[in-house]
Protein backbone atom coordinates (compact mmCIF):
# COMPACT_ATOMS: atom_id res chain seq x y z
CA UNK A 1 0.00 0.00 0.00
CA UNK A 2 2.69 2.42 0.74
CA UNK A 3 3.48 2.30 -3.14
CA UNK A 4 0.13 3.70 -3.98
CA UNK A 5 1.32 6.51 -1.83
CA UNK A 6 4.96 7.30 -3.04
CA UNK A 7 4.35 7.02 -6.55
CA UNK A 8 2.19 10.33 -8.01
CA UNK A 9 -0.47 10.38 -9.73
CA UNK A 10 1.20 11.51 -13.04
CA UNK A 11 3.23 8.03 -13.29
CA UNK A 12 -0.34 5.99 -12.27
CA UNK A 13 -1.47 7.88 -15.53
CA UNK A 14 1.17 7.12 -17.75
CA UNK A 15 1.13 3.72 -16.00
CA UNK A 16 -2.55 3.38 -17.56
CA UNK A 17 -1.70 4.69 -20.76
CA UNK A 18 1.48 2.24 -21.56
CA UNK A 19 -0.61 -0.51 -20.46
CA UNK A 20 -4.02 0.25 -23.09
CA UNK A 21 -1.91 1.47 -25.55
CA UNK A 22 0.17 -1.73 -25.13
CA UNK A 23 -3.20 -3.86 -25.25
CA UNK A 24 -5.16 -1.91 -27.67
CA UNK A 25 -2.62 -1.77 -30.30
CA UNK A 26 -2.71 -6.04 -29.89
CA UNK A 27 -6.37 -5.64 -30.60
CA UNK A 28 -6.55 -3.56 -33.15
CA UNK A 29 -3.54 -5.52 -35.17
CA UNK A 30 -5.01 -8.48 -34.69
CA UNK A 31 -8.47 -7.12 -35.98
CA UNK A 32 -6.47 -5.48 -39.27
CA UNK A 33 -4.69 -8.90 -39.96
CA UNK A 34 -8.31 -10.40 -40.19
CA UNK A 35 -9.62 -8.08 -42.92
CA UNK A 36 -6.46 -6.09 -44.66
CA UNK A 37 -2.71 -6.61 -45.48
CA UNK A 38 -0.64 -6.89 -42.73
CA UNK A 39 2.63 -8.93 -42.45
CA UNK A 40 0.83 -11.40 -40.42
CA UNK A 41 -2.09 -11.90 -42.66
CA UNK A 42 0.05 -11.94 -46.04
CA UNK A 43 2.83 -14.79 -44.41
CA UNK A 44 -0.24 -16.25 -43.39
CA UNK A 45 -1.20 -17.02 -46.85
CA UNK A 46 2.72 -18.58 -48.02
CA UNK A 47 2.12 -20.61 -44.86
CA UNK A 48 -0.87 -22.00 -46.27
CA UNK A 49 1.04 -22.91 -50.02
CA UNK A 50 3.96 -24.21 -47.89
CA UNK A 51 1.54 -26.67 -46.13
CA UNK A 52 -0.31 -27.38 -49.67
CA UNK A 53 3.12 -28.36 -51.05
CA UNK A 54 4.02 -30.40 -48.15
CA UNK A 55 1.08 -32.72 -48.41
CA UNK A 56 2.65 -33.51 -51.88
CA UNK A 57 5.65 -33.59 -51.20
CA UNK A 58 7.24 -37.17 -50.07
CA UNK A 59 9.39 -37.60 -48.17
CA UNK A 60 8.66 -34.12 -45.83
CA UNK A 61 12.69 -34.01 -44.83
CA UNK A 62 12.78 -30.23 -45.91
CA UNK A 63 9.73 -29.37 -43.81
CA UNK A 64 10.68 -30.79 -40.81
CA UNK A 65 14.11 -29.03 -40.90
CA UNK A 66 12.23 -25.17 -42.16
CA UNK A 67 9.78 -26.22 -38.75
CA UNK A 68 12.87 -27.19 -36.85
CA UNK A 69 14.75 -23.43 -38.20
CA UNK A 70 11.00 -21.70 -37.10
CA UNK A 71 11.37 -22.98 -33.81
CA UNK A 72 14.85 -22.23 -32.72
CA UNK A 73 13.89 -17.98 -32.80
CA UNK A 74 11.56 -18.66 -30.06
CA UNK A 75 14.04 -21.04 -28.19
CA UNK A 76 16.88 -18.21 -28.44
CA UNK A 77 14.41 -15.29 -26.93
CA UNK A 78 13.33 -17.58 -24.15
CA UNK A 79 17.04 -18.01 -23.25
CA UNK A 80 17.36 -14.48 -23.94
CA UNK A 81 14.62 -13.56 -21.59
CA UNK A 82 15.66 -16.03 -18.41
CA UNK A 83 19.10 -13.70 -18.64
CA UNK A 84 17.25 -10.46 -18.65
CA UNK A 85 15.35 -11.88 -15.68
CA UNK A 86 18.04 -12.79 -14.15
CA UNK A 87 19.55 -9.41 -14.22
CA UNK A 88 16.67 -7.55 -13.05
CA UNK A 89 16.62 -9.61 -10.29
CA UNK A 90 20.35 -8.97 -9.57
CA UNK A 91 19.67 -5.38 -10.32
CA UNK A 92 16.81 -5.30 -7.30
CA UNK A 93 19.62 -6.21 -4.86
CA UNK A 94 21.98 -2.95 -5.94
CA UNK A 95 18.87 -0.23 -6.50
CA UNK A 96 20.97 2.45 -5.12
CA UNK A 97 23.43 2.50 -7.34
CA UNK A 98 21.10 2.30 -10.29
CA UNK A 99 18.93 5.13 -8.71
CA UNK A 100 22.26 7.15 -8.22
CA UNK A 101 23.14 6.72 -11.72
CA UNK A 102 19.62 7.69 -13.20
CA UNK A 103 20.00 10.85 -10.92
CA UNK A 104 22.79 12.13 -12.36
CA UNK A 105 21.16 12.42 -15.73
CA UNK A 106 19.73 16.20 -16.07
CA UNK A 107 16.52 15.45 -17.54
CA UNK A 108 15.45 12.55 -14.97
CA UNK A 109 13.56 12.80 -12.57
CA UNK A 110 14.08 12.46 -8.69
CA UNK A 111 12.41 9.37 -7.44
CA UNK A 112 12.47 7.40 -3.82
CA UNK A 113 14.50 3.78 -4.16
CA UNK A 114 10.83 2.10 -3.53
CA UNK A 115 9.69 3.60 -6.52
CA UNK A 116 12.54 2.99 -8.73
CA UNK A 117 12.24 -1.11 -7.39
CA UNK A 118 8.62 -1.25 -8.89
CA UNK A 119 9.28 0.13 -11.90
CA UNK A 120 12.28 -2.61 -11.93
CA UNK A 121 9.23 -5.40 -10.87
CA UNK A 122 6.49 -3.41 -13.53
CA UNK A 123 10.01 -4.57 -16.15
CA UNK A 124 10.23 -7.74 -14.72
CA UNK A 125 6.57 -8.37 -15.54
CA UNK A 126 6.87 -7.45 -19.05
CA UNK A 127 9.61 -9.88 -19.58
CA UNK A 128 7.69 -13.02 -17.26
CA UNK A 129 4.88 -12.31 -19.62
CA UNK A 130 7.30 -12.74 -22.94
CA UNK A 131 8.99 -15.95 -21.51
CA UNK A 132 5.66 -17.40 -21.61
CA UNK A 133 4.53 -16.01 -25.01
CA UNK A 134 7.94 -17.06 -26.52
CA UNK A 135 8.07 -20.61 -24.54
CA UNK A 136 3.99 -21.91 -25.69
CA UNK A 137 4.72 -20.89 -29.58
CA UNK A 138 8.13 -23.20 -28.86
CA UNK A 139 5.35 -26.24 -27.86
CA UNK A 140 3.01 -24.90 -31.10
CA UNK A 141 5.58 -25.25 -33.27
CA UNK A 142 6.42 -29.21 -31.85
CA UNK A 143 2.57 -29.11 -32.68
CA UNK A 144 3.05 -28.45 -36.08
CA UNK A 145 6.18 -30.94 -36.42
CA UNK A 146 3.51 -33.44 -35.80
CA UNK A 147 1.03 -32.68 -38.09
CA UNK A 148 3.31 -32.48 -40.25
CA UNK A 149 4.55 -36.09 -39.34
CA UNK A 150 1.59 -37.34 -39.24
CA UNK A 151 0.03 -36.15 -42.87
CA UNK A 152 -0.59 -39.15 -45.05
CA UNK A 153 1.47 -39.97 -48.05
CA UNK A 154 1.20 -37.88 -51.16
CA UNK A 155 0.03 -40.59 -53.22
CA UNK A 156 -2.40 -41.24 -50.63
CA UNK A 157 -3.78 -37.71 -51.66
CA UNK A 158 -3.25 -38.41 -54.93
CA UNK A 159 -5.59 -41.19 -55.36
CA UNK A 160 -8.24 -39.94 -52.23
CA UNK A 161 -7.33 -42.31 -50.06
CA UNK A 162 -6.57 -39.50 -47.16
CA UNK A 163 -9.29 -37.16 -47.70
CA UNK A 164 -9.37 -34.12 -48.41
CA UNK A 165 -5.73 -32.44 -49.12
CA UNK A 166 -6.62 -28.81 -48.53
CA UNK A 167 -8.70 -29.67 -45.06
CA UNK A 168 -5.00 -31.33 -44.20
CA UNK A 169 -3.34 -28.14 -45.17
CA UNK A 170 -5.59 -25.60 -43.72
CA UNK A 171 -5.05 -27.35 -40.37
CA UNK A 172 -1.23 -27.39 -40.52
CA UNK A 173 -1.12 -23.58 -41.91
CA UNK A 174 -3.43 -22.77 -38.79
CA UNK A 175 -1.24 -24.10 -36.37
CA UNK A 176 2.04 -22.57 -37.88
CA UNK A 177 0.07 -19.19 -38.16
CA UNK A 178 -0.82 -18.88 -34.13
CA UNK A 179 2.92 -20.04 -33.47
CA UNK A 180 3.81 -17.31 -35.29
CA UNK A 181 1.47 -14.99 -34.16
CA UNK A 182 2.18 -15.73 -30.30
CA UNK A 183 6.07 -15.40 -30.97
CA UNK A 184 5.17 -12.23 -32.46
CA UNK A 185 3.58 -11.06 -29.16
CA UNK A 186 6.43 -12.14 -27.29
CA UNK A 187 8.69 -9.88 -29.27
CA UNK A 188 5.82 -7.03 -29.40
CA UNK A 189 6.52 -7.11 -25.10
CA UNK A 190 10.33 -6.81 -26.14
CA UNK A 191 9.64 -3.36 -28.07
CA UNK A 192 7.16 -2.13 -25.16
CA UNK A 193 9.92 -3.03 -22.62
CA UNK A 194 12.05 -0.39 -24.33
CA UNK A 195 9.36 2.39 -23.79
CA UNK A 196 9.36 1.64 -20.31
CA UNK A 197 12.64 2.27 -19.86
CA UNK A 198 11.60 5.83 -20.17
CA UNK A 199 9.73 5.76 -17.22
CA UNK A 200 12.78 5.73 -15.40
CA UNK A 201 13.67 9.26 -16.44
CA UNK A 202 9.87 10.09 -16.53
CA UNK A 203 6.33 10.00 -16.93
CA UNK A 204 6.89 12.27 -19.91
CA UNK A 205 9.38 10.04 -21.22
CA UNK A 206 7.07 6.98 -21.04
CA UNK A 207 4.48 8.45 -22.79
CA UNK A 208 6.30 9.49 -25.32
CA UNK A 209 8.48 6.17 -25.98
CA UNK A 210 5.31 4.37 -25.85
CA UNK A 211 4.09 6.40 -28.87
CA UNK A 212 7.18 6.04 -30.62
CA UNK A 213 7.20 2.26 -30.22
CA UNK A 214 3.89 2.02 -31.54
CA UNK A 215 4.70 3.92 -34.06
CA UNK A 216 7.29 1.50 -35.48
CA UNK A 217 5.61 -1.42 -34.62
CA UNK A 218 2.35 0.17 -37.38
CA UNK A 219 4.81 1.03 -39.51
CA UNK A 220 6.62 -2.56 -39.87
CA UNK A 221 3.69 -4.73 -39.76
CA UNK A 222 1.09 -2.24 -42.21
CA UNK A 223 3.15 -0.05 -44.19
CA UNK A 224 7.13 -1.18 -44.82
CA UNK A 225 8.90 -2.71 -47.99
CA UNK A 226 8.94 -6.29 -46.49
CA UNK A 227 5.15 -5.95 -47.13
CA UNK A 228 4.93 -4.66 -50.12
CA UNK A 229 7.59 -7.83 -51.33
CA UNK A 230 4.96 -10.31 -49.92
CA UNK A 231 2.12 -8.92 -51.72
CA UNK A 232 0.83 -11.02 -54.67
Amino acid sequence: MKILQMLPWADWLALGFFISLWVGYALFAKYRSDGQHSILAMTNRYRHKWMMQTTARDPRMLDGIITQTLSATPAFFCSTTILILGGLFALLGTTDKAAELVREIPFAEQTPILVFEFKILVLVMIFVYAFFRFSWSMRQYTFVALLIGGMPPAEDFASGVAGNRERYADRAAAMTGLAAETFNGGLRAYYFSFAALGWFFSPTMLVLATLLVVGILYSREFKSEVLALLED
